[in-house]
This record gives C-alpha cells, sequence and structure tokens, in this order.
C-alpha cells in the first residue's frame, strides 16, 4: 500500500479553535456514495417492484375487460351561400368543439334515450349500481386532414359497437335540429329589422321630395355661382378705395408731395380731381424756380436796393402768394375726394354683406339638399344588403349544411389491453421510484464518512494515514496484531506509512515522542490502531512503550496477553515503582504499562504530579511513548492529556464517524491548547482511489473495532 504523507497541517488548525471561525467545506452532491448504497441496498427497489407489481395485479384482477369500437366521421363539402359566413362555426376550434359536443351528457342522454325507443329498457347493459353502463368517448383529428376517429370503450363488445354508431346519428341529427332553430330565429330578426329599414328610407325618400318641390337645386346652384361671383368684385373694389383713401391721406399729411399723390388717388379712385389747379401750380412753381435762380446771379453782381433786385424781389413774393393760393385750393380737394372715397367704401361694405348673406342661404339650401339625397342613398343601401342577406338565410334554412358526415360505422369490438398496461407501467414505475426514493433519502440522512476524501473536505484537518478494512474475518473476530510476515499486506503496509508519517513529518527536533491515540467515541478503533502502531515502531527498531490510558475501560493487557494490575493507576501515585511496573513479552523493544486498577478520579490523576513525572522518566528510557486513552465524548481524559503530550493522533472510522461529533471533538482539542499531529482513517475500502468502496462494504463492516 502507498504511504499517504499529506502536507503539515496548518498553523491556524493547531494553535486555535477549529470549528469556532469558520464552516467546514461544502460538499458536492454525493454521487459515490450513492452508488455504494446502491450497491448495499439493490434490493430495495427490487422489493417496492415486486409490491407494486402485487398490488397492480390484484387491482387489475378486478377490473372488467375493456372493448374498443372505432368510427370515422370527416368534415363534408359545403355549399358556400353569399353571405353564408355569418353562420359558420369557428375554425379554430372545430373539433375542440365537436368532441366537447360528442362527450357531452346531453349528446349520452339523447343516445340512451334513442336506444331504450329502438328497443327495450333491458338491451342496455348496467353496472353494478343499476345504472346504464358506462361508455368512455375519445375524439381525435388527423393531422392536416379532414376526417375524425371517434372511439368508445366500454366492458360490453356489442353494446359499445350499438352505441358508437346510434352516438354519430344523434349528433348529426341534433346539429340539424340547431341549425334549422338558429336560422329560423336568425331569419325572423333579419325580417323585423327589414321592415324597420324600410320604413326609415321611405320616411328619408319623402323628407328629399319635399325640399325639392320647395327648391330647384338647378337654381340655386346657378344663383349660388352668381352672388359668389359678384362678391368676389364688390370685395376687390372695396381693397382698391381702401387704398386710395390711405393715399389721400398720406397726401394731407405732407403737402409737399401733394401733386404726386393726387396722381395715385386718381389713378385708384374713380372721382379723379380737376388737372387745373395742379397745372397752373406746377407752372409757378417752376417760375419761382427760375426767378430765385436769376436773383441769385444777380445778386452776386448787384446790390440789394439795385432796381433789378428789387423787381426780382416782387416777383418773387408775387409768385409765393400764388402758390398759396393754389396749395390751399389742392388741399381743399383732397379733402373733398377723401369723403367721396369714404362714403364709396360704405356704400361697398353693405353691399358685401348683403351678397354674403345671400351666398350663405344658398349654399344652405344646397348642404341640405345634398345631405337629404345622402340619407336616402344610405338607408337603400342597408335595405337592399339585408334583403339579400334574408334571402340568403332563407335558402340556407332549407339546405343541408351539415359540418361532418359518417364516413365509417362504428367497427367490431376488439378486446384492449391498453388501461392493463398503462397501470403496470404507472405501478412499475411508482414502486422502482420508491425504492430509489427511500435510498436517495438515507443517503441523504446518513452522513458518516465512506471516503478519504470526505474526511478531507468536511474536517479540513491532515490525513496522516488511512488503516484498510480486514475482510476475511468473522463477524465477531478482533483484527491480529501485527507480526513479521502479516498475511495481510496492505493492512500491515498502512502502519509502516503511518510510522514513516510519525518521522518525517517535523524536523528532528520536533518529532513527537510522546503520542496520545484516541477518537469521538468508542467503537472506532483507537486501540487496534495505538497497539498495532506501538508493534510497528518497534518492529522498526524504536524502543517503544504503550500505555493503557483509560483507567475504567482499558482492555489492552488482554490483547497484549498480559496482567492488567498493577499498573498507570499505581504509577501515577507511586512514580517510584515505574520501572517494577513495566510490562514485557516476547516481542524486543516492545513495553507496556497497564491501566491498573479501575480508578474513577482518571482526571484528578492526570493532572497529578505523578503523571508529569512519568512521562518525563519515559522520554529517558524509551524512543516513543503511546498513550491509548478513552474517546473525547466518553470522558475528560483525553482533553486532559492532549495538552501534556508532543502530538495527538485521531482517529476516524470508516461508515461509522459522523462529521458534526468529530469536528466538536477537534475543536475541543484545539481550544486545549493541543498539537493535533493529523487523522488517521481507520478501516478504509481497499482501492486505488481514496473515494472508491469495497463492493462489499457494510455500513458495519465485519471485523471489531476496539
Amino acid at each position: 500500500m502507498n504511504e499517504l504523507i499529506p502536507p503539515q497541517p496548518r498553523p491556524d488548525l493547531q494553535t486555535s479553535g477549529y470549528a469556532e471561525d469558520h464552516e467546514s467545506p461544502q460538499v458536492s452532491w454525493p454521487v459515490q456514495r450513492l452508488l455504494l448504497f446502491l450497491r448495499k441496498y439493490w434490493w430495495l427497489p427490487v422489493v417496492s417492484l415486486l409490491l407494486a407489481l402485487g398490488t397492480g395485479s390484484v387491482f387489475l384482477h378486478q377490473l372488467p375487460p375493456l372493448f374498443v369500437s372505432k368510427a370515422y366521421m370527416w368534415e363534408t363539402v359545403k355549399l358556400r351561400l353569399p353571405g353564408g359566413e355569418l353562420y359558420d362555426e369557428n375554425v379554430q376550434t372545430f373539433l375542440a368543439t365537436q368532441t366537447e359536443l360528442l362527450q357531452s351528457s346531453a349528446i349520452q342522454e339523447l343516445t340512451l334515450a334513442q336506444l331504450n325507443a329502438a328497443g327495450s329498457n333491458g338491451s342496455i347493459p348496467q353496472d353494478a349500481d343499476h345504472r346504464p353502463l358506462p361508455v368512455d368517448v375519445t375524439v381525435t383529428g388527423g393531422n392536416k386532414s379532414s376526417i375524425v376517429e371517434i372511439q368508445a370503450k366500454a366492458a360490453d363488445a356489442a353494446y359499445v359497437q350499438t352505441y358508437l354508431n346510434t352516438l354519430m346519428n344523434v349528433y348529426l341529427e341534433y346539429k340539424r335540429d340547431i341549425r334549422k332553430e338558429v336560422s329560423g330565429d336568425t331569419l325572423a330578426s333579419i325580417t323585423e329589422q327589414v321592415q324597420v329599414t324600410e320604413r326609415e328610407l321611405k320616411a328619408e325618400q319623402d323628407a328629399f321630395m319635399a325640399f325639392q318641390q320647395t327648391n330647384n337645386c338647378v337654381i340655386l346652384q346657378e344663383e349660388g355661382t352668381v352672388a359668389g361671383s359678384y362678391l368676389a368684385r364688390l370685395k376687390t373694389k372695396l381693397s382698391d378705395l381702401q387704398f386710395a383713401d390711405r393715399l389721400m391721406a398720406s397726401a394731407l399729411s405732407n403737402p409737399t408731395n401733394a401733386a404726386t399723390d393726387e396722381a395715385d388717388v386718381n389713378a385708384w379712385s374713380e372721382q379723379p380731381t380737376a388737372h387745373e389747379v395742379p397745372s397752373a401750380r406746377q407752372a409757378t412753381l417752376t417760375e419761382l424756380e427760375l426767378l430765385r435762380i436769376q436773383r441769385s446771379q444777380l445778386s452776386q453782381k448787384l446790390r440789394p436796393k439795385h432796381p433789378k433786385i428789387v423787381k426780382l424781389d416782387a416777383e418773387i413774393a408775387n409768385a409765393e402768394k400764388r402758390m398759396e393760393i393754389y396749395d390751399r385750393q389742392n388741399r381743399a380737394q383732397f379733402v373733398e375726394s377723401r369723403q367721396t372715397i369714404a362714403l364709396q367704401i360704405e356704400n361697398t361694405e353693405a353691399s358685401i354683406q348683403e351678397w354674403e348673406a345671400k351666398v350663405i342661404e344658398a349654399n344652405s339650401h344646397i348642404g341640405e339638399a345634398e345631405r337629404l339625397k345622402l340619407n336616402v342613398e344610405r338607408m337603400q343601401s342597408v335595405y337592399d344588403r339585408l334583403t339579400m342577406l334574408m334571402q340568403n338565410v332563407g335558402i340556407g334554412r332549407n339546405i343541408d349544411q351539415g359540418d361532418l358526415a359518417i364516413l365509417q360505422p362504428a367497427s367490431f369490438a376488439k378486446r384492449t389491453y391498453k388501461t392493463e398496461l398503462n397501470l403496470l407501467a404507472t405501478v412499475s414505475t411508482g414502486g422502482l421510484g420508491l425504492g430509489f426514493g427511500i435510498i436517495i433519502l438515507m443517503v441523504l440522512r446518513d452522513d458518516r464518512f465512506t471516503s478519504l476524501t470526505e474526511v478531507s473536505e468536511k474536517l479540513g484537518q491532515a490525513i496522516v494515514a488511512q488503516v484498510p478494512a480486514v475482510r476475511d474475518l468473522d463477524a465477531a473476530a478482533t483484527v491480529p496484531l501485527l507480526e513479521n510476515g502479516h498475511q495481510h499486506h496492505a493492512y500491515a503496509e498502512s502502519f509502516r506509512s503511518l510510522r514513516s508519517a510519525l518521522f518525517f513529518m517535523a524536523p528532528e527536533a520536533e518529532r513527537p515522542h510522546v503520542v496520545l491515540i484516541t477518537s469521538a467515541q468508542p467503537h472506532e478503533g483507537k486501540s487496534t490502531v495505538a497497539v498495532n502502531l506501538a508493534r510497528t515502531l518497534a518492529l522498526g527498531g524504536s524502543r517503544v512503550v504503550l500505555i493503557d490510558a483509560d483507567l475504567s475501560q482499558g482492555a489492552l493487557h488482554k490483547r497484549l496477553g498480559l496482567q492488567a494490575e498493577p499498573g498507570l493507576a499505581e504509577i501515577m501515585r507511586r512514580p517510584g515503582d515505574l520501572d517494577k511496573l513495566i510490562q514485557t513479552n516476547a516481542h524486543n523493544n516492545l513495553f507496556f504499562i497497564a491501566r491498573g486498577g479501575i480508578a474513577l478520579n482518571s482526571g484528578d490523576l492526570f493532572l497529578g504530579r505523578g503523571f508529569d513525572e512519568m512521562v518525563a522518566r519515559l522520554r529517558q528510557l524509551f524512543d516513543y511513548v503511546l498513550l491509548d486513552s478513552q474517546s473525547v465524548f466518553a470522558a475528560a481524559d483525553a482533553s486532559t492529556l492532549a495538552p501534556k503530550v508532543d502530538g495527538t493522533l485521531f482517529v476516524v472510522r470508516n461508515r461509522f464517524s459522523s462529521p458534526k461529533p468529530t469536528r466538536e471533538a477537534l475543536n475541543l482539542l484545539h481550544q486545549r491548547r493541543a498539537r493535533v499531529l493529523g487523522v488517521v482513517f481507520n478501516q478504509a475500502a481497499l482501492s486505488a482511489h481514496s473515494y472508491n468502496h469495497d463492493k462489499d462494504a457494510e455500513d458495519y463492516p465485519a471485523t471489531k473495532a476496539v
């Protein structure tokens, strides 16, 4: 067997509480554990399957036989009438509707009634409750096909065939009656609506004719056109007059441009002013300018009192007076012209209002005529459509337009075993599911260690060795002690690996010499590990003393064939007797200290000076001192001894130890500042991989751990 020498334990796990500050790592779904339980409890699914099949068989034995008859219907070719789509069934839900109808209680009651009418009440089979024998009807439609399969199941072969034929006939007759009833109601409703629409149409026609008698639509149209044209001309004239008025207002406010403004006014108005005044004013203005130019030229040569200058001044003054007279006359003419234009504007606006009223009145009459005409046309369209619809419904009511027709009548009924097969499949699946469910529940509830990987993941401790289980022993047998040439090679090799781990897990100065072997609970194999490790160390040439530190139930003396008393209890009371109480046997280098007399105050003895003196003396005499104490939770001895030794080996048993108490025990040791060297995985399954298990493994192996 290969030695398992893992990395050094983490210092934080050696010096502080192991489980105080963090949770253990989470482990994925235990597939290998599940396989292990399946190999062990394979009989559970088999038993549950047999029980389910037995129960199903009893139930099937009580079921009556079932007979199946099949018939086929198809969607027939129909005559499509105009407007007939108002009475078609919904295509998307056609098959579902026909299925519900064929399976409805109304059709079934009509079918039973027709069967009774065709024969006697005794012709219909009855069940145990004296009711008509139930018939299960299923309807299936073909993919991309208009053919519908109808299947009937019952416990009577002749009855199921007759029932299916009658069911289809009743269904077709029921559909025809419903169509006629619906068509009759629809025809009556449409007829009533036609009468109402006819009265409304006549009223609209009368109103239109009365309007035409008092209003000629052609003349109204012509009057509207003429009035509109004349109104447009009036609005143009009004715009011209308003522009001329603005020009005159500008001329009156600026007299220097009066002549120019007058010309503009004459161009935009129909009342021009006299041209004499503007012409004379223009001639006088020209004369005045010439006189001013002449005086300016003479003033350069002549004095102001010169007769020529005086004469020119008199002529200039005369011309200016004439200009003032012309300006007054021109302004008076402008005022008079503006008053005339204002009067024209007022008259034009009055005419516009008059003709606008005429246009509005003409348009109103034209609009009313158009409205009456549209009402007549709309009511005529509704009336024509309802009349055609009434004719179509009347024709369709007398024509058979059934959706389905019988393609193939009910076939001869045959025995079917589908129900039995489905029941057997269901109970088989349920039985297997129950068996596997129980196994999965056991896997989830059973958290005991089953592999080296689980121990490492859930404890976070170094694994110093794994001791395989010995499989060829009787259930009550005890694992034999190791000897030279031991027949179980892998078992012996595991203790050699543990010995190597003690040798090389630390430097020479820190190598543990006083080692405590303990476990969380009894029966995990710590005593077997302790005695075989001691023998392995002794066979390797080391001087080893093995101490049975279980002062209440220690039994190592029986395994070694030595005496139980005197021993450790007496040595701690009288340390001077150590040399006398050490026992030995035929094995060289292996010495033994028995438990001695049973002591109820073992905790007090381990805390006394006698134990410390004994350990100090044994360090001088032997290479290794191994102490086998009680389990951590059996008594306080282990937690008391752990801080006093160089290191502690913690034993965990395969498929026996659980994570929670094991973590609590390790945490207690760390709280006592104990140095835990690592975990020994006892009774591991022999395999090349740490997680695989022996195929014959049991929850409690055949070997008995001490």
